[in-house]
Protein backbone atom coordinates (compact mmCIF):
# COMPACT_ATOMS: atom_id res chain seq x y z
CA UNK A 1 0.00 0.00 0.00
CA UNK A 2 1.30 3.45 -0.85
CA UNK A 3 -0.02 6.74 0.41
CA UNK A 4 -0.83 6.65 4.12
CA UNK A 5 1.71 8.38 6.34
CA UNK A 6 1.17 7.29 9.89
CA UNK A 7 2.74 8.87 12.93
CA UNK A 8 3.54 6.98 16.09
CA UNK A 9 5.89 9.52 17.64
CA UNK A 10 3.47 10.14 20.50
CA UNK A 11 3.49 6.52 21.59
CA UNK A 12 5.79 5.87 24.58
CA UNK A 13 5.84 2.17 23.79
CA UNK A 14 4.71 0.52 20.55
CA UNK A 15 4.11 -2.79 22.25
CA UNK A 16 3.16 -3.48 25.86
CA UNK A 17 2.65 -6.84 27.52
CA UNK A 18 -0.94 -7.36 28.53
CA UNK A 19 -1.54 -7.64 32.22
CA UNK A 20 -4.08 -9.95 33.77
CA UNK A 21 -6.01 -9.13 36.89
CA UNK A 22 -4.62 -10.93 39.92
CA UNK A 23 -6.71 -11.11 43.09
CA UNK A 24 -4.76 -11.98 46.26
CA UNK A 25 -5.88 -15.04 48.18
CA UNK A 26 -8.37 -14.48 51.00
CA UNK A 27 -9.01 -10.97 49.75
CA UNK A 28 -12.54 -9.84 49.03
CA UNK A 29 -12.45 -8.40 45.49
CA UNK A 30 -15.05 -5.79 46.44
CA UNK A 31 -12.64 -4.34 48.96
CA UNK A 32 -9.80 -3.93 46.49
CA UNK A 33 -9.11 -0.27 45.64
CA UNK A 34 -12.74 0.57 46.23
CA UNK A 35 -13.77 -1.28 43.08
CA UNK A 36 -16.74 -3.59 42.77
CA UNK A 37 -15.33 -6.66 41.06
CA UNK A 38 -18.28 -8.91 40.30
CA UNK A 39 -17.33 -12.52 39.90
CA UNK A 40 -17.05 -13.36 36.23
CA UNK A 41 -16.43 -9.73 35.23
CA UNK A 42 -12.80 -9.42 36.30
CA UNK A 43 -11.72 -8.75 32.72
CA UNK A 44 -13.82 -5.58 32.62
CA UNK A 45 -12.34 -4.25 35.85
CA UNK A 46 -8.89 -5.21 34.65
CA UNK A 47 -9.52 -2.96 31.64
CA UNK A 48 -10.35 -0.04 33.93
CA UNK A 49 -7.22 -0.64 35.97
CA UNK A 50 -5.07 -0.88 32.85
CA UNK A 51 -6.60 2.35 31.55
CA UNK A 52 -5.26 4.23 34.57
CA UNK A 53 -1.80 2.77 34.01
CA UNK A 54 -1.95 3.59 30.31
CA UNK A 55 -3.01 7.21 30.90
CA UNK A 56 -0.29 7.65 33.51
CA UNK A 57 2.34 6.20 31.17
CA UNK A 58 1.33 8.48 28.30
CA UNK A 59 1.28 11.53 30.56
CA UNK A 60 4.72 10.71 31.90
CA UNK A 61 6.19 10.24 28.43
CA UNK A 62 4.41 13.24 26.90
CA UNK A 63 2.84 15.63 29.44
CA UNK A 64 1.10 17.65 26.71
CA UNK A 65 -0.41 14.67 24.88
CA UNK A 66 -3.93 14.66 26.31
CA UNK A 67 -4.16 18.44 26.37
CA UNK A 68 -3.38 18.60 22.67
CA UNK A 69 -5.65 15.65 21.93
CA UNK A 70 -8.58 17.42 23.58
CA UNK A 71 -8.16 20.40 21.24
CA UNK A 72 -9.19 18.43 18.16
CA UNK A 73 -8.32 15.63 15.77
CA UNK A 74 -6.47 15.66 12.45
CA UNK A 75 -6.16 12.01 11.38
CA UNK A 76 -4.84 11.48 7.87
CA UNK A 77 -6.28 7.98 7.39
CA UNK A 78 -9.80 6.56 7.55
CA UNK A 79 -9.59 2.90 8.54
CA UNK A 80 -12.54 0.63 7.76
CA UNK A 81 -12.04 -2.81 9.26
CA UNK A 82 -13.61 -5.83 10.90
CA UNK A 83 -14.89 -5.86 14.48
CA UNK A 84 -12.77 -8.95 15.22
CA UNK A 85 -10.92 -8.47 18.52
CA UNK A 86 -7.70 -9.76 16.97
CA UNK A 87 -7.44 -6.86 14.51
CA UNK A 88 -7.15 -3.66 16.59
CA UNK A 89 -6.02 -1.09 14.04
CA UNK A 90 -4.00 1.23 16.29
CA UNK A 91 -2.13 -1.73 17.76
CA UNK A 92 -1.25 -3.54 14.53
CA UNK A 93 -0.16 -0.24 12.95
CA UNK A 94 1.72 0.94 16.04
CA UNK A 95 -0.21 4.20 16.13
CA UNK A 96 -1.04 6.60 18.93
CA UNK A 97 -4.58 7.92 19.57
CA UNK A 98 -5.53 10.51 16.98
CA UNK A 99 -3.71 8.97 14.02
CA UNK A 100 -6.69 7.10 12.58
CA UNK A 101 -10.39 7.76 12.04
CA UNK A 102 -12.06 4.37 12.43
CA UNK A 103 -15.15 2.42 11.45
CA UNK A 104 -15.45 -1.31 12.15
CA UNK A 105 -18.23 -3.82 11.61
CA UNK A 106 -18.73 -7.55 11.11
CA UNK A 107 -16.54 -8.66 8.18
CA UNK A 108 -15.78 -5.05 7.13
CA UNK A 109 -18.84 -5.02 4.87
CA UNK A 110 -19.32 -1.78 2.93
CA UNK A 111 -22.86 -1.35 1.67
CA UNK A 112 -24.11 1.68 -0.31
CA UNK A 113 -27.29 1.63 1.82
CA UNK A 114 -25.58 1.52 5.23
CA UNK A 115 -26.10 5.02 6.65
CA UNK A 116 -23.68 4.35 9.48
CA UNK A 117 -20.66 3.83 7.25
CA UNK A 118 -21.82 6.48 4.78
CA UNK A 119 -21.94 9.02 7.62
CA UNK A 120 -18.42 8.07 8.69
CA UNK A 121 -17.11 8.45 5.15
CA UNK A 122 -18.91 11.77 4.66
CA UNK A 123 -17.41 13.19 7.86
CA UNK A 124 -13.92 11.75 7.38
CA UNK A 125 -13.60 12.84 3.75
CA UNK A 126 -15.75 15.97 3.72
CA UNK A 127 -14.94 17.48 7.12
CA UNK A 128 -11.68 15.99 8.40
CA UNK A 129 -10.19 15.77 4.90
CA UNK A 130 -8.37 12.47 5.34
CA UNK A 131 -5.82 11.75 2.63
CA UNK A 132 -6.26 7.98 2.48
CA UNK A 133 -9.00 5.42 3.10
CA UNK A 134 -8.06 1.84 3.99
CA UNK A 135 -10.44 -1.11 3.73
CA UNK A 136 -8.91 -3.96 5.71
CA UNK A 137 -10.10 -7.55 5.87
CA UNK A 138 -8.28 -10.40 7.59
CA UNK A 139 -7.62 -14.10 7.46
CA UNK A 140 -9.80 -16.50 9.45
CA UNK A 141 -12.69 -14.03 9.45
CA UNK A 142 -15.79 -15.42 11.15
CA UNK A 143 -18.11 -13.43 8.90
CA UNK A 144 -16.43 -14.80 5.80
CA UNK A 145 -16.60 -18.32 7.19
CA UNK A 146 -20.32 -17.87 7.88
CA UNK A 147 -20.85 -16.62 4.33
CA UNK A 148 -19.24 -19.74 2.91
CA UNK A 149 -21.59 -21.88 5.00
CA UNK A 150 -25.36 -22.26 4.75
CA UNK A 151 -26.53 -21.99 8.35
CA UNK A 152 -29.28 -19.54 9.30
CA UNK A 153 -27.84 -16.75 11.46
CA UNK A 154 -30.77 -14.39 12.02
CA UNK A 155 -30.03 -10.71 11.45
CA UNK A 156 -26.51 -11.61 10.34
CA UNK A 157 -28.00 -13.18 7.22
CA UNK A 158 -29.14 -9.71 6.14
CA UNK A 159 -25.81 -8.12 7.04
CA UNK A 160 -23.74 -10.71 5.17
CA UNK A 161 -25.93 -10.59 2.05
CA UNK A 162 -23.42 -8.50 0.04
CA UNK A 163 -20.74 -11.13 0.67
CA UNK A 164 -23.09 -13.97 -0.16
CA UNK A 165 -23.71 -12.25 -3.50
CA UNK A 166 -19.94 -12.18 -4.00
CA UNK A 167 -19.83 -15.89 -3.22
CA UNK A 168 -22.46 -16.49 -5.90
CA UNK A 169 -20.74 -14.24 -8.44
CA UNK A 170 -17.35 -15.91 -7.96
CA UNK A 171 -18.66 -19.42 -7.35
CA UNK A 172 -16.51 -21.16 -9.95
CA UNK A 173 -13.19 -19.67 -8.88
CA UNK A 174 -13.92 -20.22 -5.19
CA UNK A 175 -14.92 -23.84 -5.74
CA UNK A 176 -11.59 -24.51 -7.44
CA UNK A 177 -9.85 -23.85 -4.11
CA UNK A 178 -9.79 -27.11 -2.17
CA UNK A 179 -8.07 -25.68 0.91
CA UNK A 180 -10.79 -24.11 3.15
CA UNK A 181 -8.37 -21.47 4.41
CA UNK A 182 -7.43 -20.44 0.87
CA UNK A 183 -11.11 -20.17 0.01
CA UNK A 184 -11.80 -17.97 3.06
CA UNK A 185 -8.87 -15.70 2.24
CA UNK A 186 -9.96 -15.47 -1.40
CA UNK A 187 -13.46 -14.34 -0.39
CA UNK A 188 -11.94 -11.90 2.11
CA UNK A 189 -9.96 -10.33 -0.73
CA UNK A 190 -13.02 -10.18 -2.97
CA UNK A 191 -14.92 -8.48 -0.15
CA UNK A 192 -12.17 -5.89 0.28
CA UNK A 193 -12.13 -5.21 -3.46
CA UNK A 194 -15.91 -4.83 -3.48
CA UNK A 195 -15.69 -2.44 -0.53
CA UNK A 196 -13.11 -0.30 -2.30
CA UNK A 197 -15.32 -0.20 -5.41
CA UNK A 198 -18.32 0.88 -3.33
CA UNK A 199 -16.35 3.68 -1.68
CA UNK A 200 -15.13 4.94 -5.04
CA UNK A 201 -18.76 5.39 -6.12
CA UNK A 202 -19.64 7.71 -3.23
CA UNK A 203 -19.90 11.32 -4.51
CA UNK A 204 -17.81 12.88 -1.72
CA UNK A 205 -15.06 10.33 -2.37
CA UNK A 206 -15.19 10.86 -6.15
CA UNK A 207 -14.84 14.61 -5.64
CA UNK A 208 -11.94 14.25 -3.19
CA UNK A 209 -10.13 11.80 -5.50
CA UNK A 210 -10.39 14.32 -8.31
CA UNK A 211 -9.72 17.52 -6.39
CA UNK A 212 -7.07 16.51 -3.83
CA UNK A 213 -5.82 13.03 -4.78
CA UNK A 214 -7.64 11.07 -2.08
CA UNK A 215 -6.65 7.41 -2.39
CA UNK A 216 -8.56 4.27 -1.42
CA UNK A 217 -6.56 1.15 -0.54
CA UNK A 218 -7.32 -2.49 0.18
CA UNK A 219 -5.43 -4.65 2.70
CA UNK A 220 -5.65 -8.08 4.29
CA UNK A 221 -4.29 -8.62 7.81
CA UNK A 222 -2.66 -12.02 8.24
CA UNK A 223 -3.41 -13.41 11.69
CA UNK A 224 -0.61 -15.95 11.31
CA UNK A 225 2.12 -13.35 10.79
CA UNK A 226 0.73 -10.04 12.07
CA UNK A 227 1.51 -8.48 8.69
CA UNK A 228 -0.61 -6.57 6.19
CA UNK A 229 -0.85 -7.72 2.57
CA UNK A 230 -1.86 -5.45 -0.27
CA UNK A 231 -5.05 -6.20 -2.20
CA UNK A 232 -5.01 -5.22 -5.87
CA UNK A 233 -7.47 -2.36 -6.41
CA UNK A 234 -5.90 -0.41 -9.27
CA UNK A 235 -8.11 0.85 -12.08
CA UNK A 236 -7.46 2.55 -15.41
CA UNK A 237 -8.37 6.12 -16.25
CA UNK A 238 -11.25 5.05 -18.47
CA UNK A 239 -12.99 3.31 -15.59
CA UNK A 240 -12.39 6.30 -13.31
CA UNK A 241 -14.01 8.63 -15.84
CA UNK A 242 -16.97 6.31 -16.39
CA UNK A 243 -17.57 5.95 -12.67
CA UNK A 244 -17.30 9.68 -12.07
CA UNK A 245 -19.78 10.50 -14.84
CA UNK A 246 -22.19 7.86 -13.53
CA UNK A 247 -22.15 8.59 -9.81
CA UNK A 248 -21.35 12.32 -9.57
CA UNK A 249 -24.57 14.10 -8.61
CA UNK A 250 -25.31 17.80 -9.13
Amino acid sequence: MSGPELNNSSSPRAHKRRKTLEIPENKDPKEMAGATLDKGHEAYHSCLSSNKEWAAEYTKANPDFFGKSAQGQTPQVLWIGCSDSRVPESTILGQAPGALFVHRNIANVISPTDTSILSVVEFAVGAIKVKDIVVCGHTKCGGVNATLGNSKLGILDVWLQPMRILREKHHEELEKLEDPEEKRTALSRLNVQAGVDTLRRIPVVIEAMKERDLQVHGLIYNLHTGLLDDVETKEDESRKETRASTFTLQ
